[in-house]
């Protein structure tokens, strides 16, 4: 189970950090404003930011998915 969930985690942790950095970007064309450029240590700490927000889902959902399938094994009686 332990590789199963990591597994979600890294691909779910992929996806949903995908879907932001889309969802930024479509924010970004949708209202335009004057771009002010920003510096290689504050885009890194953004990317960051991205990406620790992704890792925090994907684990959200990881403990749902993998604990309601767990649950629904107890329920079975196996």
């Amino acid at each position: 189970m332990i590789k199963v969930s990591l597994i979600v985690m890294i691909v779910l942790t992929g996806i949903i950090g995908t879907i932001l950095k889309w969802r930024e970007e479509a924010q970004a064309r949708t209202q335009p404003r004057p771009k002010k450029r920003r510096g290689l240590v504050a885009g890194l700490k953004h990317d960051l930011n991205r990406w620790v927000t992704a890792a925090a889902v994907a684990a959200l959902a990881t403990i749902i998915i993998v604990g309601g399938l767990n649950w629904l094994r107890v329920w079975q009686g196996s």
